[in-house]
């Protein structure tokens, strides 16, 4: 459990009237340097503008950017050639299950084209020999 320690106890007055003063300062530079920034990132936004960059075209350069960084990552590259591996082994599952299909539908063609022409025969006999009767 964290308790809260009372550090005041421990220092002299002299030295809190330093640290209060230091955090003074402290405080005064920071604002400063925010200020500054701003002013900055301002004057920033006024030269892109001026020479035609907008948040868009950067965007698209960080994106770019990104994008080439992470294919050239050890992971990226791997992974895309685990994809690619499955994709290959998956597509010759694919093309050998259409085979088979093709081949079975041809098998049934084949089968019922051969059971027209029995049927055919066994009704020309049966005619045939129904008139010789």
């Amino acid at each position: 459990m964290v308790t809260d320690v009372d550090f005041t106890s421990m220092i002299s007055e002299e030295e809190k009237e330093e640290l209060k003063a230091e955090l003074a300062k402290l405080e005064d530079e920071i604002s400063t340097l925010r200020q500054v920034l701003a002013a900055k990132e301002k004057h920033l936004i006024e030269i892109k503008q001026k020479l035609g960059m907008s948040l868009m075209n950067e965007l698209k350069q960080n994106f770019s950017k990104s994008w080439h960084d992470m294919q050239t990552t050890s992971a990226y590259k791997k992974t895309h050639e685990t994809l690619s591996h499955a994709g290959q082994k998956a597509t010759a599952a694919i093309s050998n299950v259409g085979t088979a299909i093709s081949k079975k539908f041809g098998d049934m063609r084949y089968r019922s084209c051969c059971f027209t022409v029995l049927t055919l025969r066994r009704s020309t006999i049966k005619a045939f020999l129904s008139g010789l009767h």
